[in-house]
């Protein structure tokens, strides 16, 4: 073992370095060896206090509570190690944001349960029926985790959101026997052929009804990007919950309604028998029952006598409903679009640029006064931290796992948390935006994606609009400044900077090579000595001295004192030497050195050069935003028209340029250069293009599905003529409540389809078992909107009742499901009121002839009817 590294750090200092005139020269006569640290290129502050920053990321497939949950523990073995005068501190916690959205959807999921089940107690008068159908709800849900699980997804917000979204119509199937069942009771079956006739009777009609909610769903798995992976949870979670609620209604709610409802039915509600008196709680539920029981025949006599006008005046319901699409299309101009609504996390962050050049000290100053007017716009008693990170990071890895907002020194990150009780984010941010603008006129501000959904749909970009022109053009940048320029002027607009610093300053060292060569030297000895004095020696030849008390490798770099170069003679000075060499040449007698410019950045998007242009949405609708972006983008980058596109594909365009016809304009960039908009918006055109050809397509699938169920083309398209009041309730409920298109809203118009058809289901198959009696279309209609009119009001009324607490947006994130439930809201409230009263008049043109069935048929007929004519 030789003593190769010295033991301690002042021993660096007497190892010799060259014999000069007989004398050795040590490390000490030309320099100090001490324990030091790097030229400090990174300065960060949490409330005030210079601190240092580790930010933790996760893989794609873990889980966001058990990793923090594992990092806090780890954190208390780790602070036992730690110097007392050591504070380690939680600063930014995003499980308190998920935690939190998870325990309002499980919250909102309760509600609804509970406010469905007190509906189906109201509607049935039995708790014992309220009790077989409420089971459905807890186990249905256990399902649909269990297969979940197995497939191997997480409980999180989409999936709970799906779980909260389904509890609506998970009690449909059981709601829809057990009614059935009372209806056969009440004709005086006995307690087994009534469950046997009420489940049979159902069966299809409940099996198709499900199908059609599940198939609604398919087209979420077809979609392409953040979309797909955060909504096919979701629609995995309706599904697998639907199918087990549909088993179970075919399984264990009939067991439950023969054990728990007695032979004679004490409490099963006869038509026009009073329900036996009880003392207590039971006797006042009876008497709430009594009493809406009668409020609800009375609303049954009128919708009857209303259905029965209406059928005598068909041609009214068409006009009515003619004019209400015409009128709701009309106003989805007005609704605006958004890829995800807006989330109220609680933190805001705020990039800010200095001038270009700015040294890190000087950065960090000017970020502490724009601190302070964040301090006098947010009331102290509601900022929880406010964390200032200036400059480049640490290391390139951690450079690389950035958005790429910060690209040097001259750059800074303001992160700013809120305690619980705080006003409006979205309010402090439009007063900093205005209010900064106008006190630091030398500096660049803009807000970037602070909660983890908006980090996730902007793909790391820092804003949601990203214009890029892309190419190697010269005149490149100048078109980027002009867009800029032109895309600040459009309403709405925010934000709007050019990525890319291409003035960044820069010291130009041009060597005389004539000269470095007769003095024996080449451009290689000035480039490493000038690196080494100014970027220390740790840029060329990494080196490392092992302490061996606390075996720490430290990295040994040799650099010039930042405080003796600071000027240009001082650079001049640098000698320039090769080893052995007795007269060393200073660099100023061989190179001149001149200031000049260099991009600071340079970024490439498929190999091309490419300088973006980034925005961001305040007061406006990103889609209104977007399409006055494209509009822009569309002088400087104008694409063929519709005629001229058709006929190139058909091999005519140079016919169209020897006429000069439909020629484009002229574009504003050299050609082969292009200007397209990506970013956040990229996505939410194509999830919108998805999501509305998946309506489309699942309307198909659910036609077609009910085509091979009924054998016939013509029911399911009474079926779906209950579709256009879907949405025509869904436009107008957006409209009302101020909520823009987005792709939960779309989500929420899917099952709004499902549920729509499916109690339309409910309706056509009992008109035609009335026609199977014999009875005319007209009759059958009336008929089947008569008897169906409490499940299909029950079904509506749950799943709208069950939307309820989602359609609020209470609670941390409840505002990004909060559309879904609004969209499934209005489009049964008025899907319903069209089923209940244009299904039937369709019904009665499409189906004039009476139903003419087989032998074994008409003997169920006949029987059913013995069992009609039975006293009770």
């Amino acid at each position: 073992r030789l003593n190769s590294s010295p033991l301690e750090v002042n021993q660096l200092n007497d190892l010799p370095i060259r014999q000069v005139n007989g004398a050795m020269v040590y490390i000490r006569d030309v320099g100090q060896a001490h324990e030091g640290y790097a030229v400090q290129q990174n300065i960060v502050t949490a409330n005030r206090v210079r601190s240092s920053l580790m930010v933790i990321q996760k893989s794609a497939e873990a889980s966001t509570l058990d990793i923090i949950n594992r990092v806090k523990a780890q954190l208390v073995k780790i602070e036992a190690g730690l110097p007392p005068t050591l504070k380690v501190t939680q600063l930014f916690d995003q499980s308190i944001f998920v935690r939190a959205a998870i325990n309002g959807v499980l919250r909102e999921g309760v509600i609804a349960a509970g406010l469905t089940a007190l509906m189906i107690l109201l509607f049935l008068g039995s708790w014992r029926s309220t009790l077989v159908v409420a089971t459905s709800i807890p186990l249905s849900i256990l399902c649909s985790i269990i297969i979940m699980g197995a497939l191997g997804q997480t409980l999180n917000i989409m999936t709970l959101g799906g779980l909260a979204l389904a509890v609506g119509i998970l009690v449909d199937d059981a709601t829809v026997e057990v009614e059935n069942i009372h209806r056969n009771l009440s004709m005086g079956k006995p307690m087994v052929r009534a469950i046997l006739d009420g489940a049979q009777q159902i069966a299809v009609p409940a099996f198709v009804s499900t199908l059609c909610i599940c198939i609604v769903f398919v087209p979420v798995f077809f979609l392409s990007g953040t979309a797909k992976y955060l909504f096919m949870p979701l629609a995995m979670a309706v599904i697998f919950a639907m199918l087990a609620s549909y088993f179970l209604s075919r399984t264990v709610v009939p067991t439950m309604v023969k054990f728990l409802l007695k032979e004679h039915m004490d409490e099963v509600h006869h038509e026009g028998e009073h329900l036996k008196r009880e003392p207590g709680i039971m006797g006042m539920l009876n008497g709430i029952y009594e009493r809406f029981n009668g409020a609800f025949e009375r609303l049954r006599e009128r919708y009857t006598g209303a259905l029965e006008w209406v059928l005598r005046h068909r041609a009214a319901p068409f006009w009515i409903m003619g004019g209400l699409l015409i009128v709701s299309f009309c106003l989805i101009p007005f609704l605006g679009r958004d890829f995800f609504p807006s989330v109220d996390a609680g933190q805001f962050r705020l990039h800010v640029r200095g001038p270009v050049g700015t040294r890190v000290e000087e950065m960090a100053a000017r970020s502490y006064k724009v601190g302070e007017s964040i301090r006098e716009v947010v009331p102290a008693a509601e900022i929880h931290t406010v964390i200032e990170n200036i400059g480049l990071p640490v290391s390139g890895i951690n450079l690389s796992f950035s958005d790429g907002a910060t690209i040097g020194e001259a750059d800074a990150e303001i992160l700013v948390a809120l305690n619980a009780n705080h006003h409006p984010t979205a309010g402090y941010v439009r007063t900093l935006r205005m209010r900064l603008k106008k006190e630091y006129p030398d500096m660049q501000f803009f807000f970037g994606a602070a909660d983890i959904v908006s980090q996730i749909l902007n793909f790391g970009i820092s804003a949601p609009i990203d214009v890029q022109v892309r190419g190697k053009g010269t005149g490149n940048y100048a078109a980027a400044v002009e867009i800029a320029r032109e895309m600040q002027k459009i309403p709405g607009a925010v934000d709007v900077h050019v990525h890319q610093v291409v003035n960044g300053p820069e010291l130009r060292v041009n060597v005389n090579r004539t000269l470095a060569q007769e003095s024996g030297l080449q451009q290689q000895n000035v480039a490493s000595a000038v690196l080494i004095s100014l970027a220390s020696s740790g840029q060329l030849a990494p080196n490392f001295w092992l302490n061996f008390k606390n075996g720490v490798n430290y990295n040994v770099a040799i650099q010039t004192p930042q405080y003796r170069m600071s000027t240009l003679d001082d650079l001049r000075n640098t000698p320039i030497s090769l080893s052995g060499t007795a007269r060393p040449q200073l660099l100023g007698n061989l190179a001149a050195i001149a200031r000049g410019e260099s991009p600071e950045v340079e970024d490439h998007y498929n190999v091309l050069p490419v300088y973006d242009v980034l925005a961001s949405a305040q007061g406006r609708d990103l889609g209104g935003v977007a399409d006055d972006v494209q509009k822009i983008v569309n002088r400087y980058d104008p694409k063929p028209g519709m005629v001229r596109s058709f006929a190139k594909s058909m091999g005519l365009d140079g016919l169209l340029d020897k006429f000069h016809l439909f020629m484009p304009p002229k574009p504003l960039i050299a050609g082969g250069n292009t200007v397209t908009v990506r970013g956040q918006v990229e996505s939410m055109n194509s999830s919108f293009i998805g999501l509305g050809a998946g309506i489309l397509f699942a309307i198909v699938l659910v036609y077609f599905l009910m085509v091979v169920n009924f054998q016939s083309w013509t029911d399911p398209f009474i079926i779906i003529t209950a579709l256009p009041g879907a949405l025509c309730g869904i436009i107008w409920m957006l409209f009302i409540t101020g909520t823009t298109l987005n792709v939960p809203s779309l989500m929420g118009a899917i099952m709004a389809i499902g549920v729509a058809t499916s109690n339309s289901i409910l309706l056509v198959t009992f008109a035609n078992d009335e026609r199977c009696e014999g009875k005319s279309a007209l009759e059958a209609a009336l008929s089947a909107g008569h008897t169906r009119l409490r499940p299909v009001l029950m079904t509506a009324l749950a799943m709208i009742i069950g939307m309820l607490p989602m359609s609020l947006g209470l609670g941390e994130g409840g505002e990004q499901n909060a559309p879904l439930g609004r969209a499934v809201i209005g489009g049964l409230l008025v899907a319903t009121v069209a089923t209940l009263f244009f299904v039937p008049v369709v019904y009665s043109l499409l189906r004039k002839k009476a139903f003419s069935g087989d032998p074994d048929e008409q003997f169920e007929r006949e029987a059913n009817r013995e069992y009609k004519e039975r006293p009770a």
